[in-house]
């Protein structure tokens, strides 16, 4: 299998974390990650909608990932919250295509299970399978960035077995 990289997302209208992790032969390596940070602090939501979409396209320039996995936005508090989500969702997919990435989707329920086995697994729960799966002893990242890093590892997993299974059919 030639090596891939993929780039995951997990939205948010405050923080938007991202991840970049490329697979050789089986071995997954962190690239990079961190957290897209929005202020909301006498900004118009637009403004931080539009900061959000700067900040992935020109990450996405210069990481160059061959493929995107996005967390899907699953519940909110509220209306409001679950609408300002999606729209920072949105954002994401945007900047993502318009790099003519093909983007996967993977609920929060999903993503955990492929890491941690458990759909309801805690957010340390997933960094500390994260900062495993990837081999980096001592990360200091935000758990926004491991959420990102958990979409990406997650699709890449998926992405094995669909070349698995192809294979074997």
């Amino acid at each position: 299998m030639p090596p891939v990289t993929v780039i995951g997302i997990d939205p948010g209208s405050q923080r938007t974390g991202w991840g970049v992790v490329q697979e050789v032969s089986g071995t997954l390596r962190l690239v990079d990650c961190g957290v897209v940070r929005a202020s909301a602090a006498g900004q118009e939501f637009s403004e931080r909608l539009a900061h959000i979409y700067r900040e992935l396209f020109h990450l996405l320039e210069r990481l160059q990932p061959q493929e995107a996995a996005i967390e899907q936005v699953f519940t909110a508090k509220n209306a409001a919250s679950a609408l300002k989500l999606g729209q920072a969702r949105g954002v994401a997919v945007a900047a993502c295509a318009a790099h003519g990435l093909v983007i996967n989707d993977y609920t929060p329920t999903v993503v955990k299970k492929s890491l941690v086995g458990e759909g309801r697994a805690e957010k340390e729960q997933v960094a500390f399978m994260a900062r495993r799966l990837l081999n980096v002893r001592d990360a200091r990242w935000p758990l926004d960035a491991s959420d990102a890093l958990a979409v990406a590892i997650c699709h890449l997993a998926a992405r094995r077995m669909k070349i698995f299974a192809t294979r074997q059919a």
